[in-house]
């Protein structure tokens, strides 16, 4: 694992598996900060991709947040789809949730194929509303009554940029396109030679044992999924 310091006091920190977690470098700062912040990148990227955005999170908040930016779907493994990369960053959240035991809150901030992943993993994390103690270091409780936890976490945002969560099917949807109908639907039937499972996803012509497709299934909660995170006060 590599570690580093940034400028203003901003820490970090590389794993051999390409995972990056940013703190304050203040003891007393990072002893307090109770708020997980997951970012999750797009189709073919890294956690590099957020290196900028997770420092400037810990220079503005740095008594509040940790940032862990997300790796398990790195480069290619975002082809794999929605769903497989949703159940990997599913089990990566509660493993740093385990590492930090002073958590309470977390947040998810997602670009691109990155929020339908984290909808997806947040749809397997959540848990339905009863009092729940949280307790940490310091022997004070984390309390939430009134709504679900997300991996045992208070739910406080869930933000995505440019992230299709209606798909990519459809006229204008893709720029590359260039809004001809001719290559809209040319696409429907190739994209997954390119994007894999992931663009069957993206172009809704995945049919798993006859169920509709996912991201039609993720407009509601569906079966022990609750895809619309209403536990989340700021969406």
């Amino acid at each position: 694992m590599q570690n580093g310091v940034a400028a203003d006091g901003v820490c970090s920190s590389e794993s051999a598996n390409g995972s990056r977690d940013v703190w304050s470098c203040k003891g007393s700062d990072s002893s307090s900060a109770d708020h997980l912040v997951i970012m999750v990148h797009g189709i073919l990227g890294s956690s590099s991709d957020w290196k900028f955005g997770a420092e400037q999170f810990v220079k503005r908040l740095p008594d509040k947040v940790f940032v862990h930016c997300s790796e398990r779907n790195t480069s290619k493994l975002t082809l794999d789809g929605v769903d497989v990369m949703g159940e990997r960053l599913a089990k990566e959240v509660l493993e740093v949730i385990q590492e930090k035991p002073n958590l309470c809150k977390i947040s998810f901030v997602a670009h691109s194929v990155g929020g339908l992943v984290a909808r997806y993993a947040i749809g397997r994390l959540y848990r339905p509303p009863k009092e729940e103690v949280k307790e940490d270091k310091s022997g004070d409780g984390c309390k939430e009554e009134q709504r679900g936890t997300i991996g045992g976490l208070e739910a406080m945002n869930f933000i995505t940029v440019a992230s299709p969560h209606l798909g990519s099917r459809g006229n204008k949807q893709v720029p590359f396109l260039f809004g001809v109908p001719a290559f809209e639907k040319a696409a429907s039937c190739v994209i997954h030679w390119i994007f894999r499972r992931t663009g069957r996803h993206l172009f809704l012509t995945d049919d798993d044992e006859g169920k509709p497709p996912l991201l039609k299934r993720m407009l509601d909660d569906y079966n022990e999924f609750y895809f619309m995170y209403a536990t989340f006060p700021d969406v």
